[in-house]
């Protein structure tokens, strides 16, 4: 008896793709052409990156300055992450090629993860910023870094490989 494979069946196709709304992933929050997402959250990565210097810096050298430098640093942080995300969340809901991928969910929840862990590292340091900084300012400092890292490489995923936010008209 000989057994017979049958060919892959080349009819078979993502239904999700073939929605003509799933290529449809131009910025809605633009400047210019330039997404308003995109412009803003450099600023609470980079923040969030010298929250955790400031206190790896005030560990080493017990200066003041650098306890207080990471207070300012995470407060910016946050609120300027808070409007990134507002950019952010209404490009989600707005774009049917952005709300249709299941990446961008997963950009979007670990962002509000970020979020919540750049405003408990500012609250934490608001009632004594000196004293917030050793050890669980630091170690929240470390958190918001890692989360910056995991949400800026699902963020960058987005964008190069998919053209999320930068493709205009569908192309």
């Amino acid at each position: 008896m000989t057994e017979t494979t049958t060919p892959i069946d080349e009819t078979l196709s993502d239904p999700i793709e073939n929605d003509p709304a799933f290529h449809r992933t131009e910025s809605k929050i633009a400047v210019a052409g330039h997404p308003i997402h995109a412009m803003l959250v450099a600023f609470p990565v980079a923040l969030a990156a010298s929250t955790l210097g400031a206190d790896l810096f005030y560990w080493w050298t017990g200066d003041l300055f650098w306890a207080r430098a990471a207070l300012w640093a995470s407060g910016a942080g946050f609120l300027l992450g808070v409007l990134a995300g507002i950019a952010g969340t209404v490009e989600l809901l707005m774009v049917p090629g952005i709300r249709a991928r299941a990446s961008s969910w997963t950009h979007f929840v670990i962002a509000v993860m970020l979020l919540s862990v750049l405003g408990a590292n500012w609250g934490y340091r608001l009632g004594g910023y000196e004293a917030a900084v050793l050890p669980y300012g630091l170690l929240l400092s470390a958190f918001a870094a890692a989360f910056t890292g995991f949400t800026g490489w699902h963020g960058g995923k987005l964008v190069f490989e998919y053209h999320v936010g930068v493709a205009p008209n569908g192309n």
